[in-house]
């Protein structure tokens, strides 16, 4: 989720109330977690010696045997929420990770894990989101370069855990507001390497996000002329949303950086009040996503316990204290990080189509503005459609190192509501098979992966 996001968080308050009663209803249950469904790995990373200051993690190895750990080719997918401020664990268990929560509070397998041949690792980023610990609210990143260098100690400190695990390329993954995490981490990475010997470097070998905000002054100024075209409102209301969307446009411009995300706030609402929907994460959806589940979850102590998180901490999907220490960076573009990546690495785009926040259009509007000197033929590539088992999925755009997805009937969170699908995608794409296959067939480092499926 982004900043606003997600949609329980314009009742945060009462939701907040509602989980201080979900804390009391299940401290004393027994644990939740059935012995399979425990990550591999689960518990803190320092960031901070001095403070104290870390972020909470979750690692779940491959599911295949051969997938083993002792395989030092198997890839490290690496989870990132947006918010600011909300916590992985609601991708963990919601999303993409290997056991969702129900209903009830118990736990499902997910068929469409993306843990099926990879290690998947979720971060709760920055430190004071989930349960990850800020020892101060001075010390919570107020900008991209400082999310990234606590996400770089980080992940030296997980690749540290097991020496297999320096080996194996990683692909850094993430949603919404991560479409800012995701390439400063990459691009801060990249720029490490170089200066370090072979064996102490992170193994980049790629980045991907879905629904991403990653270059506001462009992606704000869509939501007007999608949202009629679509037949969500008229032309009258079209130029009212115009209006706001160019001051927000314009605060951007003057380097004002708070009433540019105030703007952008206004935006959203407007359009929300407009089409009276349940939600702009997916315009199809008669109610909003129900993650709310996944706090009442997380606040049950013997929770906490399993996963060796702080059991004084209170869960909070998303924190305010973060999005409010964030609030000010909204707005403020990391395309030139995307372009730096897209010259070094692989990098994947993709969209639910029925997402009306950061959506198809809102990020094709400042793909079109990248400076990379194959963007014009990326424009021209052919646009493939996508079938899983026999069914249209979606469409996949590609041109040497960067691909564009747009998953059919999903809206914000992808995987949650195409979870065969995004399993599918995220799988081609790291193993560079199906339409995510180089023009030319050659071998590849993944072989041994092929027909795992």
């Amino acid at each position: 989720m982004e900043s606003t996001s997600p949609p329980h968080l314009n009742l945060r308050h009462l939701l907040f109330s509602l989980s201080m009663i979900a804390i009391l209803r299940h401290s004393a249950a027994a644990s939740p977690f059935p012995k399979e469904a425990l990550p591999t790995k689960s518990g803190y990373l320092t960031v901070s010696s001095t403070t104290g200051s870390a972020i909470f993690y979750t690692f779940y190895e491959a599911q295949n045997s051969y997938n083993k750990a002792s395989d030092s080719h198997t890839p490290i997918v690496i989870w990132l929420q947006g918010g600011p401020g909300c916590s992985s664990m609601l991708a963990n268990f919601y999303e993409l990770g290997p056991w969702l929560v129900k209903q009830d509070l118990s736990l499902r397998p997910n068929p469409g894990s993306w843990n099926t041949i990879f290690g998947l690792l979720f971060l709760d980023n920055p430190i004071g989101s989930g349960f990850s610990i800020a020892a101060s609210t001075e010390e919570i990143p107020r900008n991209q370069h400082d999310v990234a260098k606590h996400l770089y100690i980080a992940i030296k400190n997980f690749i540290g855990l097991d020496s297999s695990f320096k080996t194996r390329p990683v692909y850094i993954t993430g949603e919404s507001y991560a479409g800012k995490y995701v390439p400063a981490i990459g691009y801060y990475i990249l720029k490490k390497n170089p200066s370090l010997p072979v064996e102490s470097r992170v193994n980049l070998a790629g980045v991907a996000i879905g629904n991403g905000l990653t270059d506001p002054q462009f992606q704000v100024a869509t939501h007007a002329v999608n949202a009629y075209n679509l037949g969500l409102i008229n032309e009258k209301q079209k130029a009212l949303l115009e209006e706001i969307q160019s001051e927000a446009v314009d605060y951007v411009r003057w380097g004002n950086w708070s009433k540019a995300t105030d703007a952008r706030t206004r935006v959203l609402n407007t359009l929300t009040n407009m089409t009276g929907l349940a939600t702009l994460y997916d315009f199809t959806r008669l109610i909003p996503y129900q993650d709310d589940l996944v706090g009442e979850f997380l606040n049950n102590v013997e929770a906490k316990r399993a996963l060796g998180a702080n059991e004084s901490l209170v869960f909070e999907l998303c924190s305010d204290v973060v999005g409010e220490v964030l609030s000010p960076d909204v707005m403020k573009s990391v395309r030139y990080m995307v372009e730096f990546l897209v010259k070094n690495t692989r990098v994947l785009l993709y969209q639910g189509q029925c997402d009306l926040r950061d959506g198809v259009v809102s990020n094709l509007a400042w793909m079109k503005k990248m400076e990379w000197d194959a963007i014009d033929e990326f424009l021209d590539a052919e646009r493939k459609v996508w079938r899983v088992e026999g069914k249209l999925a979606g469409y996949v755009q590609k041109w040497k190192s960067l691909s564009h997805v747009v998953v059919m009937n999903a809206g914000h969170l992808v995987p949650t509501d195409q979870p065969l699908n995004s399993q599918v995608m995220i799988q081609d794409w790291v193993l560079e098979r199906g339409l995510f296959a180089a023009a030319q067939e050659t071998e590849t480092k993944f072989n041994h992966f092929k027909g795992a499926i």
